[in-house]
């Protein structure tokens, strides 16, 4: 309770410890402790974060770096006075504020994480992370994924992770990443319990106590025999002392012989998993209605071995999770998929063997046919992902530049097609190819599950296997539902076959009404045809979001097409880019989309519009922006605009205009010092004339040969800051001048 001058005295002298827990009484005295926690940061971190302008909460930003600096090992508490001090937990204490965790390397973050002496740090990680990524990580032993497995299984299945990532993996483990996947889509073996340290996992045994007994109940109502009922209940029964008894006899000890289950036959021999050569089988008895019926003992699992010469299927008992390294393995891709009926044609090979292959009657129908999905449907199926329902919570899954095999895309496939948590899937730069089918094939049958909530994807990659628009047509045609959708690709492939043979042209697949609200092409040099782009169009009505990269117009009168198709087919569009697509000889379509009155942000980036342009063409296009009144943002990045044409476009706010205009983007225009003062100058006389009232707010400055003289330049800024937000960033026009003569 100290007076409000002597705690603004005090704050800067206190330690982290001290700090935090005097924040409240800062609050209650009207101060704030952002700028001692922004000086921490400059002092302790000696980097300048990204995005520092949009960093609203230093506190939260410094323990959030903080912890992970001391997990990984590359930040030492004692470096400085206001981290050492005895009471302070360096990472107990920072747990609470990190909502976002990068693990990399060896794992060795989720191996500390998960010991003994940090049970209380994961507890409240538990409770606040939302964000988990892995990045450059590198393949590690049994023991590594054994730590990664009660990470996850504790942070996704019990906690509050919502979003999952993956970056730059050029070799990846194919073991590890289909682990990662297979927890993140919530998949468990329900009725396991974890060993953690020795004890199973309280979470999961009170979990599948309840539902175990809710089952027994539902059973007996049914008319299930006693004897199936008893089977249930008696391992219900046990104490939870006993339970912890039992199991830590079972991790320190061998094996015993599976139990039989009397729904399905006992398979005397075990056949270790390999993920080089896995198989689907399938038996008239797996159906997720018939294990409803007979309940499952909680430490019960399904394995099986492939069929020859007749069906097998079995339920055998587990004797501790993951109690040696095959277990673990055997998990990984133990990856089932839902009872998807339509999608698969169930047909008997020449051995006997029941297997099932995947259809192809339509797009996105699993497993069409294309040459890297020849095989069968997929890892084995064990348990149907049914059973792990409680535990889908992640609702983002990204992977970025790490390559997936065909193998590696039928598993992801299975797991979508049942991940009803999912609503935006990110793959990029992951040489899918024609593998994409596969991944299609998933959330197809995904789509189709009534509690589905998938909204975005987006997808982007060097080559691009077939043209862009007939991959948006496929890709729409098979989720109508789509919300999001992103399609990006650097170059062609050239490579003769790279199509996929099995589907009908794409060109002629017919668009469902879709929910499409963002829709994003980035042509790999490809020509815009407004023909192709018009079905699209007619089946998006909802569309406010258009953006359209690298694209080359086959003819001048293309883009005149394509805006009488947008003001007919798009009645909401809002917001409409372009970018690096050379608009030099189309003034006239420039100028009418710049008076369209129901655009609200229009983006020409890199478009040459002045390239061969006169002073006429700039001040059209001023008087035009003055004139409409629904303009809000406009950016033009890198259309050499040079000073005199940005001292020009301070006249959009002159006294005479009824223009909306809150931001304006020139950012990468060869803007020097004075050019900036001067536009300054003229704004600030504007505004004078306007009696201070004026509506813009934002100016994005960055890549601007501003370090040309510093003077000038922090004068112009100080200026212009007290009329709008300014962002900009220190660059270095003269290294960025060589780069560029290197590269010519």
């Amino acid at each position: 309770a100290l007076p409000g001058h002597l705690l603004r005295v005090l704050l800067p002298l206190l330690t982290v410890f001290h700090l935090e827990r005097a924040e409240d009484a800062a609050r209650r005295a009207g101060l704030s402790t952002q700028p001692i926690w922004r000086k921490l940061w400059d002092d302790v971190m000696k980097t300048r974060p990204p995005n520092s302008e949009s960093i609203t909460c230093w506190r939260k930003k410094f323990l959030e770096t903080f912890f992970s600096n001391v997990l990984h090992g590359v930040l030492d508490v004692s470096s400085d006075w206001r981290l050492n001090d005895r009471h302070f937990s360096p990472l107990l204490h920072s747990s609470r504020h990190v909502s976002q965790l990068t693990l990399c390397n060896m794992l060795q973050g989720a191996v500390e994480l998960t010991a003994e002496h940090n049970h209380k740090v994961l507890e409240n990680l538990a409770g606040s992370l939302r964000i988990l990524k892995f990045q450059h990580l590198l393949s590690c032993d049994q023991s590594v994924r054994r730590s990664l497995v009660l990470l996850l299984h504790r942070l996704i299945h019990h906690g509050s992770v919502r979003q999952v990532s993956m970056y730059s993996w050029p070799v990846p483990d194919t073991v590890l990443v289909v682990l990662i996947l297979t927890m993140s889509a919530g998949f468990w073996r329900s009725g396991n319990a974890l060993a953690c340290h020795g004890r199973p996992c309280g979470l999961c045994r009170e979990e599948d106590k309840g539902q175990s007994q809710e089952s027994v109940q539902e059973g007996a109502e049914r008319g299930c025999n006693a004897e199936q009922e008893g089977s249930g209940g008696e391992n219900q029964k046990r104490s939870p002392k006993e339970a912890d008894a039992h199991m830590n006899s079972v991790l320190s000890g061998p094996r015993s012989p599976g139990l039989q289950n009397p729904a399905c036959e006992e398979t005397s021999s075990e056949v270790p998993c390999s993920h080089s050569s896995i198989q689907q089988h399938s038996s008239p008895h797996s159906s997720s209605e018939q294990l409803s019926c007979y309940p499952v003992p909680r430490k019960t699992r399904r394995r099986m071995k492939p069929a020859v010469g007749r069906k097998r299927r079995c339920l055998r008992r587990s004797r501790g999770h993951f109690a040696d390294p095959e277990d673990l393995y055997d998990f990984v891709f133990t990856v089932a998929r839902e009872d998807n009926s339509g999608l698969l044609d169930k047909t008997r090979t020449t051995e006997g063997e029941n297997t099932e292959n995947w259809t192809s009657s339509s797009p996105g129908s699993p497993c069409t046919g294309h040459a890297g999905c020849k095989k069968r449907g997929g890892p084995a199926g064990i348990l149907s992902l049914k059973a792990a329902h409680r535990f889908r919570s992640v609702s983002t899954l990204e992977l970025f530049s790490i390559p997936l095999t065909g193998e590696t895309c039928r598993t992801l496939s299975n797991l979508l097609s049942s991940w009803v948590s999912l609503e935006n899937l990110v793959l990029s730069y992951n040489g899918l190819n024609a593998n994409i089918s596969c991944i299609l094939s998933g959330l197809r049958a995904l789509s189709r599950n009534p509690e589905c909530r998938f909204r975005a994807l987006r997808v982007s990659d060097m080559f691009s296997h077939m043209p862009c628009m007939e991959l948006v047509r496929w890709i729409l045609s098979a989720l109508p539902q789509l919300h999001t959708l992103s399609v990006s690709f650097d170059l062609k492939n050239q490579l003769e076959g790279s199509r996929l043979e099995a589907n009908p042209s794409c060109s002629e697949v017919e668009i469902p009404e879709s929910c499409l609200e963002v829709l994003e092409i980035r042509f790999p040099r490809e020509p815009l045809h407004t023909a192709l782009l018009l079905p699209v169009l007619k089946a998006s009505r909802s569309l406010q979001q258009l953006s359209l990269d690298s694209a080359t117009l086959p003819c001048p009168q293309e883009l005149g097409l394509l805006l009488e198709l947008l003001k007919e087919c798009t009645p909401s569009l809002k917001k409409l880019s372009f970018h690096d697509v050379n608009l030099a000889e189309h003034q006239k379509e420039v100028l009418l989309l710049l008076q369209d009155p129901g655009l609200q942000e229009i983006t020409f980036s890199f478009c040459r519009l002045f390239e061969s342009s006169t002073a006429e063409f700039l001040s059209e296009i001023i008087n035009t922006v003055k004139r409409n009144s629904s303009l809000k943002s406009l950016k033009l990045p890198g259309n050499r605009l040079g000073n005199h044409r940005l001292v020009a476009l301070a006249d959009i706010f002159s006294e005479d205009s009824s223009s909306s205009l809150c931001q304006l983007d020139v950012s990468s225009n060869c803007i020097k010092p004075d050019g900036l003062l001067e536009f300054t100058k003229k704004l600030e006389g504007h505004i004078q004339q306007r009696g201070g009232q004026l509506p813009f707010t934002h100016l994005r400055l960055f890549q601007n040969w501003l370090d040309q003289d510093a003077d000038t330049a922090q004068e112009a800024l100080r200026r212009l800051k007290a009329v709008c937000s300014v962002v900009n960033d220190a660059w270095d026009s003269s290294q960025a001048f060589a780069d560029y003569i290197s590269v010519m």
